[in-house]
């Protein structure tokens, strides 16, 4: 009866050793670079550009990316939208990606503003949706649903403030994030350093 309990525990740790290699090498290989969930998509269902409601449901098995913005910012939107086209051109042709901008300043940008801004900034990629609604429901989505700072200030120019940086979710509706050297999640994407730039569209690629 011992042998057969070793023959067991040995078959058991063979499989587990099985299973677990492809996990040590992904988290540790300098080819590949581990990712993990940090949280998950809240239920949203918004206004974007065309006047068509959008909701969490939509990008369900797509990649995408999620920032925080309003179009009359005087500060760092500009930029961060600049560099979102590039990641929207890097990904053109790919039905699995998308991009979700939700502006902080909803009473101002309906969606002809939208529309509007879309056009300008050259915004064409049929899934990045720029998302209006009730402002206190986005300023918790950005808050407390995505964790990226959001928040009404008359004392800062524009009248608002918020967070330059970008969310990646999976095509499970999770937030994801790369982990570092020690093993650490990165959390979000600067949208404004050209490094975090290109980690991102490593990384987008990776989850497609």
């Amino acid at each position: 009866m011992k042998n057969y309990k070793y023959i067991g525990i040995t078959f058991i740790i063979l499989i587990f050793g099985i299973w677990a290699v492809p996990k040590i090498v992904d988290r540790f290989s300098g080819n590949k670079v581990a990712m993990t969930v940090i949280g998950k998509v809240p239920s949203y269902q918004l206004t974007n550009q065309d006047g068509k409601l959008i909701s969490d449901e939509d990008f369900k098995g797509k990649v995408y990316v999620v920032e925080f913005f309003f179009t009359t910012c005087p500060t760092i939107c500009p930029e961060m939208n600049e560099n979102m086209t590039k990641i929207q051109d890097e990904f053109f042709g790919n039905p699995n990606f998308g991009i979700a901008s939700f502006s902080i300043n909803p009473e101002y940008d309906t969606p002809e503003i939208l529309a509007a801004y879309a056009k300008k900034h050259g915004i064409s990629h049929p899934n990045w949706h720029l998302l209006t609604g009730e402002r206190d429901a986005i300023f918790e989505l950005a808050n407390q649903g995505f964790n990226l700072y959001a928040a009404y200030n008359p004392k800062v120019k524009g009248n608002f403030e918020h967070s330059g940086y970008f969310a990646l979710i999976n095509k499970q509706g999770e937030i994801v994030s790369r982990l570092d050297e020690y093993g650490n999640p990165k959390g979000y994407y600067d949208g404004l350093d050209p490094k975090d730039l290109n980690m991102l569209k490593s990384d987008i690629k990776k989850l497609l």
